[in-house]
């Protein structure tokens, strides 16, 4: 089975890991940080963020695939995974100090809300419910 959903946010995950890699690699080398973050706020900035989107992405493809293997959210379920990347690529701007501020937070609550929201469907959908 073919999950189209789950292929395309799998894909836009590797794309945006790349691009936090790149982020932290700058920030490394303009700071001259080799190895760790060296007590420098902004390598901790980046780093966090690309180990925010680590922590929290392989959660959402469970999800997403479990509810599309469900053949579950057809119609909507391309517009939350869309949602959530957007949500990730906020935060990670907002987690540089002053470049986005409200990113963060805006990112943060994506992330609760889609989890949460998948979550009851992926209950809903495993009781028979949906």
């Amino acid at each position: 089975m073919i999950l189209p959903v789950t292929l395309c946010t799998a894909a836009a995950a590797a794309i945006l890991a790349i691009w936090l890699m790149i982020r932290v690699g700058q920030v490394r080398s303009s700071e001259n940080v080799s190895v760790g973050d060296g007590g420098n706020e902004k390598v901790i900035r980046r780093m966090r963020a690309h180990a925010n989107f680590v922590e929290t992405m392989p959660f959402a493809l469970a999800l997403i695939a479990a509810i599309e293997l469900a053949g579950k959210g057809s119609t909507w379920l391309p517009y939350v995974a869309g949602l959530f990347v957007l949500g990730r690529i906020a935060h990670a701007f907002g987690m540089d100090d002053g470049a986005f501020p409200k990113g963060r937070l805006i990112g943060t609550l994506i992330t609760m809300l889609v989890f949460l929201g998948l979550a009851v469907v992926a209950v809903l959908a495993a009781t028979g419910v949906m």
